[in-house]
């Protein structure tokens, strides 16, 4: 296999381009299948802690080897002035894109999109580690696992905690209930019932890769993305 890697990272370079336009409840409907679900999640950094409860389940359900991590809490600040200072805690790991990059240049189908569940995943015994997701992917949170030498990222516990019927790991773990997972095909779920009612962000949107990672701001306005 390692003969296959080196091989075939010699071939050459791509390059990717994804821009559409996008709705926020009804993005990627029309396109869904009967049937079929579409599973996104909400972290609402008002209730946010900093804790990395999420990480650390994370690491665990998943077995992410040390120096690595499919999810981390980034704190940023202090924001105001004193004694109303705070910290925003924010989240990074895949955002699950509906039009992902990663996807789009993976010469070998490793980078897939799950068509049962609309997650961005990867099939590790296809991937030659030639890192070309990782270059593609403009939110920086793809790396290459030292123990299975390919890629790797968050796929909301596909294969561990949402495969035994469980919400993922980090969502089970988050003592203050800021994080929030369901289906965008689902009308009567929790995070859809959230999204339409909250003002809710995405980061670098106007990439056209259509995120299924929602944010509530820790405070409004005060932090430019």
């Amino acid at each position: 296999m390692d003969n296959v890697r080196r091989q075939f990272i010699k071939g050459g370079t791509a390059l990717v381009a994804a821009t559409s336009l996008y709705l926020l409840h009804d993005a990627g409907a029309e396109d869904t299948p009967q049937g079929k679900v579409r599973y996104a999640l909400l972290h609402d950094e008002t209730k946010c802690i900093g804790c990395n409860a999420c990480a650390e389940a994370c690491r665990h359900t998943n077995q992410v080897p040390e120096g690595v991590a499919r999810l981390r809490i980034e704190r940023s600040g202090p924001y105001g002035e004193f004694p109303e200072q705070y910290y925003r805690f924010s989240r990074v790991s895949c955002q699950q894109c509906e039009q992902a990059p990663c996807v789009n240049v993976c010469p070998t189908g490793a980078a897939y999109i799950d068509d049962k569940t609309g997650i961005v995943s990867v099939n590790s015994w296809k991937c030659v580690g030639c890192q070309y997701c990782i270059a593609a992917c403009p939110y920086h949170i793809r790396f290459i696992n030292p123990l299975t030498h390919s890629a790797d990222k968050c796929d909301f516990c596909k294969e561990t905690n949402l495969r035994d019927g469980k919400q993922p790991a980090c969502v089970e773990a988050c003592p203050t209930g800021a994080l929030m997972f369901g289906d965008l095909e689902d009308p009567h779920s929790n995070i859809v019932a959230a999204l339409n009612t909250q003002p809710v962000y995405r980061t670098k949107e106007d990439l056209g890769t259509h995120p299924k990672l929602f944010r509530i701001r820790a405070k409004a306005g005060g932090i430019t993305l």
